[in-house]
């Protein structure tokens, strides 16, 4: 199978572009994520960017599912091309999710620990940007995705750490739901990072 689809990866590179556009996206995504939390309160319009990405990134998803239609020969196989589009519009979802919570919750001042884990998502999305073009030639991303193993443990322990900060010192019940949502909103985020790096590690053992 695998010499099969190297011998029609020539000719349609178009699921490449989209995929390369997603993860572009995502980046931008998480970037406009970053800079609404650093800026909080004073620039709410940047949520309706994100949402306009996200917007962008359902399209994106919809131009793979219908190329994915239309066509015979596919340069990897169908399943994977369908959860890889489905993992990376994931990852836009759920910035859009968190930067809702945030506008729904009048967060006034984010949690230090939320500059911290939108840092570690911009990193985790630039990592799996980086990745998305070696689909091409099914070339070495161990490189991107050890990276982004790594990002997701570090997200992973200052989520919880975070989380558990709130039940400490009598905090208002009601600020510690709305942060535990933002944080898992994050953390899940993140993790969505991971589950496309692993989806491409996988594409390109299949493929070489």
């Amino acid at each position: 199978m695998a010499r099969l689809t190297k011998l029609f990866t020539g000719r349609d590179t178009r699921y490449f572009e989209l995929f390369e556009e997603s993860a572009q996206n995502a980046v931008r995504a998480a970037d406009l994520l970053r800079t609404f939390v650093q800026e909080l309160p004073d620039q709410p319009e940047l949520a309706k960017e994100i949402s306009a990405v996200e917007s962008d990134t359902d399209r994106v998803t919809h131009d793979i599912i219908s190329h994915l239609n239309q066509t015979f020969v596919t340069p990897i196989e169908r399943e994977d091309i369908l959860e890889l589009a489905s993992a990376q519009d994931d990852i836009v979802d759920l910035i859009d999710e968190a930067a809702d919570l945030i506008l729904l919750y009048r967060v006034e001042a984010p949690m230090e620990q939320a500059h911290g884990l939108c840092a570690i998502l911009v990193e985790a999305t630039k990592a799996v940007a980086a990745a998305v073009p070696r689909l091409r030639d099914f070339g070495d991303i161990r490189h991107y995705t050890v990276e982004v193993n790594r990002l997701e443990n570090d997200g992973d322990r200052l989520s919880r750490a975070a989380i558990a900060g709130l039940f400490d010192g009598g905090i208002d019940p009601m600020f510690v739901i709305r942060w535990k949502d933002i944080f898992e909103r994050l953390e899940d985020a993140i993790d969505s990072c991971e589950r496309v790096a692993n989806i491409l590690e996988g594409i390109v053992i299949k493929n070489r």
